[in-house]
């Protein structure tokens, strides 16, 4: 996560949204993310939470994926007039595929000089996970040979000097609890690259695709990353935003995604169901397209994965790819994600949507936070009662 001074001579404009935006900002660039080698969730939960229970609630998110350090990126002036609380970055922030770390060192900083990426990075927190193209080598795993300087790169650039725990031991995930009690928002950002087996790829059509690979030696997220995320499903929240940089839902494409380790995407649905774990949405990006796909009895309630991409590289896919949990219809020009909570209700409403370059809405889903939560059964009532 980047915490960035304001430009120099800039005079911040006064009023609810800017000093909740400022406090906000104080408040992210004073914790130390927890996760890692922290062990005991309740540990967790009280060093990354101390500071957010005094504090206003998230209530827009941000999100995008794929984005091209040498093309345009008109796309920042829609997303700052979302205005949001924080910005997550899904993966393909630079599109370095390179083992040369002095190339994609340059390829950071030539981001970094983009106005407006500065401009987001000044008024926001900013918060990342890779997925290939910034990890250095397109569709690579475990296999690739320089994945450990490659974080080293991504931790300085989005870190900075914050004593991340990502700096010290292998994969970049990590995870963040935003607002006070009752309006908690935990952003989990997992790692689908640094541990991940190779994946399985055939000829089908005349082109390559991934199709699933059964054994049960293969992994997407490793063992550490895999107890670090059962303790974070412990932590108290009331919505839980998993960042994965594949999709989760979708499994019919030919593409990188959850579906081509079923026995890894199965464990994660597992996980998210025996935790007890409520509130929970995926959002995902990759495929140069955005869409909403929905599983329905994986959990207690449905699971949401909200994918966009990309904020600059868009036109994946084609508009009739099959998806089974695809709801509406995909989008493949260029686009970013947002949430919205409005904590105000007595059940909190929630809008899932994907923005055009020109911030208007191409697609949209309305929840409530009451649907994201197990069902407990209602009691019976006692005999002598029934009837009164």
């Amino acid at each position: 996560m980047i915490c960035s001074d304001p430009a120099p001579g800039r005079v911040p404009r006064v009023g609810t949204t800017r000093i909740r935006g400022v406090l906000l900002l104080l408040m992210v660039c004073g914790w130390t993310a927890f996760g890692g080698n922290r062990a005991p969730a309740e540990t967790a939960d009280r060093a990354a939470g101390a500071g957010a229970g005094a504090d206003a609630p998230l209530e827009r998110i941000a999100f995008g994926s794929c984005v091209h350090q040498d093309r345009p990126q008109p796309i920042w002036d829609a997303v700052l007039a979302a205005n949001p609380d924080c910005f997550v970055f899904l993966g393909d922030n630079i599109y370095g595929d390179s083992d040369d770390m002095e190339m994609l060192r340059a390829k950071y900083n030539q981001l970094a000089s983009v106005p407006g990426f500065q401009r987001l990075r000044a008024k926001v927190p900013v918060l990342a996970t890779w997925d290939d193209h910034d990890y250095g080598r397109d569709d690579a795993g475990a296999e690739f040979p320089s994945r450990a300087e490659s974080q080293q790169l991504f931790v300085e650039f989005w870190d900075g000097e914050r004593d991340a725990p990502r700096r010290h031991r292998p994969g970049v995930y990590e995870a963040r609890v935003f607002g006070p009690p009752g309006q908690r928002v935990q952003i989990i950002l997992l790692d689908t690259r640094y541990f991940r087996s190779e994946l399985k790829s055939v000829v089908l059509g005349g082109r390559p695709a991934y199709v699933p690979r059964e054994d049960a030696s293969a992994t997407m997220l490793g063992e550490q990353q895999w107890t670090w995320l059962a303790e974070q499903l412990l932590v108290p929240a009331e919505l839980r935003i998993i960042a994965s940089s594949i999709q989760v839902v979708s499994r019919e494409h030919r593409y990188e995604k959850w579906a081509n380790l079923p026995r890894e995407r199965q464990r994660l649905l597992d996980l998210l169901r025996t935790s007890g774990a409520g509130g929970v949405v995926v959002i995902s990006g990759d495929r140069h397209l955005a869409e909403l796909s929905r599983a329905d009895g994986a959990l207690p309630y449905p699971l949401y994965d909200l994918t966009s991409s990309g904020l600059t590289q868009s036109g994946g896919g084609h508009t009739d790819e099959p998806n089974a949990a695809r709801v509406g219809q995909n989008f493949r020009d260029p686009n970013f994600g947002l949430i919205r909570i409005d904590w105000k209700a007595s059940d909190p409403a929630i809008r899932l949507s994907i923005h055009d370059v020109g911030g208007a809405t191409r697609l949209e889903q309305r929840l409530r936070l009451g649907q994201l939560q197990p069902q407990v059964p209602a009691r019976p009532r006692p005999a002598a009662a029934i009837g009164r």
